[in-house]
């Protein structure tokens, strides 16, 4: 009986500890300030008292007195705190707020700002600093015409906080509509946290930085209010910051929420977990590891961040059904994360990862995704979820931080001049020596500071680049086919300093350019984005491959740039644009059935070509419409080489990487396998059959369920023998029955699902000329639309690169760019001289 007595109390006391962790917190230090009012504001269950009342806790410490207010109409709505916004305290000269500390540790210091004109102050015209004795929290702020709450998070070690105001100039002035400070759980921000790139190693001293907050969302379309958070934060929803409306969906929980330790109400409130942004149900029936989910942020480039996220499996049914990546811009900061192994396999689990972003790796634009993983087990959905997210810019130590106002005393003064005599003289010495080491030294030619310049064959070695007379680099080297290096300024001058008016497309590398060289010829300059996800593998990828494969059916590569850290490729100019925009979305003139299966051909030439040109195979792993480019003639070449990968060796079977390509033309069985073979191209390239045929997109949310996808819905009509049914009415009763039949069948057996069923690039060549043939037939033995006929004559076609190879030469193309693999004499009677 005892020890049943002792095990309830146990019970009992575990019960009250649990209940104790949600309980509401209370800080032993809160001010609320209502600056410049001269009467208390209450904001929900808050008060806020007048900055002018007498108090032994806090002073505020100015030669002026001045006020300025106006009416609450003209204060923006601002979740039930526009009172705060309507007076403000105006400093002419710098001034102070003197805050008694009982508590020390971590502090949340809000400022509340909003400009108006009041009288003689125009507020919108203010700039001024925000100091503590320790750091600076704002230097030169302007702040913006509209509401706004800055909240910093530090340590504070003192008895007192100063909070001083400081115009920046003599003509300025400085001012504040109300401050919050509060002291918080110095757990709130751990020590320890992820360094995300290059290398995934431990950060440390985290909780000894002061932080300031730039963003705080809740997913899931959801805002939180302070009254709703222990700590009075706002969350705020992430609908604004999602790219893609359409592959995400919010998601809410209406059931209990449980805690990881650690996690207490002060790190997120529930509301935060309960709620979550998923893939969209259109996304997760795609079957594509490529799907995610992305949010961007504008920041400050060059400040180092943590980066807090939020997780709650609220989504699943069962633990470990839920495995998804996580990427902040382009690095990896968690791969294959399964949430159920931190919960002990429980769902609806709150937990937080934390991770730091050094400043050498930002830049204006923050980007956050999450995506499935890899090592789904099953037939399980793929999926990836957040439920929040903090982002906090670190501010640095105390150590660096300034005070306001200037030393007194002769002594003070005699430091400060002979500190600064020194430092004149010390930065004189440094720039003699600097100038006659530059002077023994030729200038450094300035390359990205990512990578080192590199030619085809891998090493590190230059091609000397030599201008000419017309002003356009040449390369002297061993292979006349290898990139020319463009000096970052030829390439300025030939866009025009990069003329928005002269894009002419945008890619996930970057915008695409048309550009004129000096000698007249034009190009298309793609400027790879830092911003995007791509970035140096695909920039590599594509100099490699294109610097050692040439066709008449694949888009040549001119050059290359990458001084300044930029990286950019220029292309031979494609007249026509992409097969993509004369389909449909552009309102270009409609293509013919010819044309169309004439430029379906050149493609799978130039794709077939990749597959059997080189002793290993070349996988292209992005083929769509969007990368068919013609020229002025309609001549289909393969763009955009940067997913490419070798294929696999003479003994094996398939290559084994993640998987990567573009939604709705993604091989299913790439997916679920992670194994890349050539059949994945042709997978894609079947897509792009259908969708040459129907004239629409390959993934359109807006239509009903069945519709959506393509490939599915093509298949379905395919199935029943009514593929014209689908078919782009432009052109459907111009398409012969037999050449239709035939060019079904062959989409039919490029969206095998087992690659093995699929055929080779070779075999859907030979197909689709035989297609063309029968449309332009004008009758003749039914037996030729037999499709048992293609069998007999597809080991011929695998062996196509050992048979007699006849150049092509075309005017339309570059200089060396005149070589293509023939079609082999077994289908010499199906092939005409004209329109090849």
């Amino acid at each position: 009986m005892a020890i049943r007595k002792i095990q309830v109390s146990i019970l009992i006391l575990a019960i009250t500890v649990i209940s104790c962790g949600h309980c509401s917190f209370t800080p032993t230090d809160h001010y609320l300030i209502d600056c410049g009012s001269l009467n208390d504001t209450t904001i929900g269950n808050r008060v806020f008292q007048a900055d002018d009342s007498v108090s032994v806790s806090w002073t505020l410490k100015s030669s002026s007195n001045n006020l300025a207010n106006i009416s609450e109409n003209m204060v923006p709505s601002y979740y039930g705190m526009e009172q705060l916004f309507q007076n403000a305290r105006v400093f002419t000269e710098p001034a102070s707020y003197t805050f008694q500390i009982r508590k020390h540790g971590r502090h949340f210091i809000r400022l509340y700002f909003f400009p108006f004109v009041y009288k003689n102050y125009n507020l919108t015209a203010a700039s001024f600093s925000v100091l503590t004795q320790d750091i600076t929290l704002l230097n030169d702020f302007r702040p913006p015409l509209n509401v706004i709450v800055k909240e910093f998070s530090l340590i504070i070690s003192s008895d007192t906080l100063s909070l001083s105001f400081a115009p920046s100039t003599n003509m300025s002035i400085a001012f504040v509509n109300a401050i919050e400070i509060m002291s918080v759980p110095d757990n709130l921000t751990g020590n320890d946290a992820t360094i995300i790139h290059p290398v995934r190693t431990s950060y440390q001293g985290l909780s000894g930085q002061a932080l300031e907050t730039i963003y705080r969302i809740n997913m899931g379309n959801q805002s939180v209010w302070p009254d709703d958070d222990t700590l009075w934060r706002f969350w705020e929803n992430d609908q604004k910051y999602l790219i893609s409306k359409t592959l995400s969906q919010p998601f809410s929980y209406r059931g209990q929420i449980s805690r990881n330790d650690g996690v207490s109400e002060e790190i997120a409130p529930d509301i935060v977990y309960a709620t979550a942004t998923e893939l969209s149900d259109i996304a997760q029936t795609t079957l594509s590891y490529s799907v995610n989910i992305t949010w961007q942020f504008n920041v400050d480039a060059k400040s180092s961040y943590f980066i807090r996220f939020h997780f709650c499996d609220i989504v699943s049914d069962a633990a470990s059904s839920l495995l998804f990546n996580v990427y902040v811009n382009t690095w990896l900061a968690d791969g294959n994360l399964d949430l159920s192994e931190i919960t002990f396999r429980r769902l609806a689990t709150a937990v937080f990862l934390d991770f730091v972003l050094e400043a050498d790796d930002v830049s204006d634009i923050l980007s956050i995704k999450v995506s499935p993983g890899n090592a789904l087990h099953g037939d399980e959905t793929p999926n990836a979820i957040l439920n929040g997210l903090e982002i906090m810019k670190i501010n640095g130590s105390a150590s660096s931080g300034q005070t306001v106002g200037t030393p007194t005393g002769s002594n003070k003064n005699f430091k400060i001049i002979l500190g600064s005599s020194l430092g004149a003289i010390a930065v004189i010495v440094i720039a003699v020596v600097l100038f006659f080491i530059l002077r023994k030294k030729r200038p450094a030619k300035q390359y990205s500071k990512t990578w080192v310049p590199f030619s085809a064959t891998g090493l590190t070695s230059h091609s000397t680049i030599t201008g000419t007379s017309n002003g356009i680099p040449s390369m002297d080297g061993q292979n006349g086919n290898l990139g020319y290096r463009f000096s970052f300024i030829a390439v300025q001058e030939a866009t025009n300093n990069f003329d928005e008016n002269l894009v002419i497309g945008v890619g996930g590398f970057g915008k695409v350019y048309k550009a004129v060289l000096r000698d007249e010829t034009k190009v298309a300059v793609k400027r790879g984005n830092p911003k995007s996800q791509q970035g140096l593998n695909e920039f590599r990828t594509e100099i490699e491959l294109l610097s050692r494969l040439r066709h008449r059916h694949l888009v040549s590569l001119i050059g290359y740039c990458d001084e300044k850290n930029e990286m950019i490729l220029v292309y031979e100019y494609m007249e026509n644009g992409t097969l993509k925009s004369h389909l449909y979305g552009s309102g270009l003139p409609s293509l013919s059935w010819k044309q169309r299966l004439e430029i379906c051909i050149g493609a799978a030439r130039g794709l077939h070509y990749l597959h059997t040109g080189q002793a290993m195979a070349v996988i292209h792993r992005d083929v769509k419409s969007a990368n068919i480019l013609l020229d002025e003639n309609l001549l289909a070449k393969v763009a955009d080489f940067g997913l490419s990968k070798t294929g696999p060796e003479l003994d094996q079977t398939h290559v084994s990487t993640a998987v990567k390509g573009s939604f709705g033309y993604l091989d299913p069985e790439y997916y679920r396998r992670q194994q890349l073979t050539e059949k994945s191209d042709v997978y894609s390239f079947g897509v792009v059959l259908l969708e040459v045929l129907c004239a629409r997109p390959v993934i359109n949310p807006t239509l009903p369920r069945e519709m959506v996808n393509l490939a599915e819905w093509g298949m379905k009509w395919q199935m029943k023998g009514e593929l014209e049914q689908v078919a782009d009415v432009r052109i459907a009763r111009s398409i012969k029955p037999e050449s239709l039949r035939k060019f079904g069948l062959t989409i039919e057996k490029c969206l095998a699902d087992s690659g093995a069923e699929r055929p080779s690039m070779g075999d859907v060549l030979w197909n689709l000329e035989y297609v063309l043939q029968l449309q332009e037939a004008d009758g003749g033995d039914s037996e030729i639309n037999s499709i048992n006929r293609i069998p007999e004559l597809a080991p011929q076609v695998g062996n196509i690169g050992t048979m007699e190879n006849t150049p092509v030469v075309d005017d339309s193309t570059l200089l060396n760019d005149v070589t293509e693999t023939s079609m082999s004499k077994v289908f010499s009677q199906l092939i005409k001289s004209e329109g090849r």
